[in-house]
């Protein structure tokens, strides 16, 4: 079926390539008048980038995908081999924003305790009392997080999706904003574990780091030269406190969203639970996340208003890591990128 985006949704001129056809003239001729004004949330992402700027070299998408998360409140993981600045990219991330941090590095001896805290006994006051974890933090950076057994990969399931722990009977809530950022290693499989289907379900996005380009790669070595070797993370400045992330999720829910876009999305991740070369399809939870994260993403390239193109950009990043090829696809090189696309192809876009 031809794959033709809409006449009825907006044009944006600020996406490269949107193939979204223009307004009819009486439209055209009308003014428009804007839903909410992203102004500010528009700057405040440009401010990030440049900060990002001052250090890493090139990733343009990835940047855009974080920035995506922060803005629909979801987790990422990031995948890529060793050297693409999987954890550099998300400590300065963390440092453009100006909440509590943590890092954990994950290994096999690690316990539940090592991440969500434990209950120390007082003898001077003859009771417990609870010592958080580094969980508990706004910006939580987890490396290598395939590298921990499946006991320690559970005691990240309530917190990921309900935003709090329970320990000994009592619940601690985690401070706004919290967000998740996980490093994997997709080569190297010694020494680590396969995450949890339903772990995976809560990373929002799964964003594959790839090699930069020979001119990256030559800027990279250009600063690295002139640097002396050093990384200046210093140099990054923080662009948004606690508040205002939470002021600019606010003005990304209220983004309008098509009833047909609706419909849109739920028959993409539908197709998922159907397609001969899958063995698992996508949840819900998919759906919610392609909806949440293309209102975020429309927000991000100024717009009030999400179109198809949102939906399919953000598909790959919401849809690889929930479903599972079928023994005979995977054994013939197909990846679920591949799938996805096809899917994209297959379903028509509204009208």
């Amino acid at each position: 079926m031809e794959n033709n985006l809409s006449d009825s949704f907006p044009q944006d001129p600020a996406a490269p390539e949107s193939g979204l056809a223009a307004r009819p003239a009486d439209q055209a001729a009308a003014p428009f008048t804007p839903r909410a004004d992203f102004s500010v949330l528009t700057a405040s992402a440009e401010a990030i980038r440049r900060e990002l700027g001052k250090v890493i070299v090139g990733q343009h998408e990835l940047v855009e995908l974080l920035l995506t998360a922060i803005l629909a409140d979801g987790h990422v993981l990031l995948e890529g081999v060793p050297g693409v600045a999987k954890t550099l990219t998300a400590k300065l991330l963390a440092r453009t924003l100006n909440v509590p941090f943590s890092r954990l590095q994950f290994t096999p001896d690690l316990m539940p305790s090592d991440v969500l805290g434990t209950s120390i006994f007082r003898p001077n006051k003859g009771d417990f009392e609870f010592r958080p974890g580094p969980i508990f933090a706004s910006v939580v950076l987890i490396d290598e997080i395939n590298r921990a057994p499946a006991k320690t990969q559970s005691a990240l399931f309530e917190v990921m999706e309900e935003r709090h722990i329970t320990q000994d009977g009592t619940t601690y809530a985690m401070q706004e904003p919290f967000l998740v950022l996980a490093t994997q290693n997709p080569i190297e499989q010694e020494g680590t574990y396969r995450l949890p289907e339903a772990q995976l379900d809560r990373f929002l996005f799964k964003i594959h780091i790839g090699y930069p380009t020979t001119e990256e790669e030559v800027a990279i070595l250009q600063g690295h030269h002139a640097g002396f070797g050093g990384t200046p993370l210093e140099v990054v400045q923080p662009v948004l406190t606690a508040a205002q992330i939470a002021g600019l999720r606010q003005l990304v829910r209220r983004q309008h969203v098509e009833p047909k876009l609706l419909e849109y999305i739920a028959k993409l991740v539908g197709q998922t639970r159907a397609h001969k070369s899958l063995y698992l399809g996508a949840s819900p939870r998919a759906s919610l996340a392609l909806l949440n994260g293309a209102k975020a993403l429309a927000a991000l390239r100024g717009r009030d208003f999400v179109t198809p193109e949102d939906v399919q950009y953000l598909a790959p990043a919401v849809l690889r890591h929930r479903i599972l090829l079928t023994p005979e696809r995977e054994m013939e090189g197909t990846t679920t990128d591949d799938v996805v696309k096809q899917i994209i192809q297959a379903v028509e876009v509204p009208r």
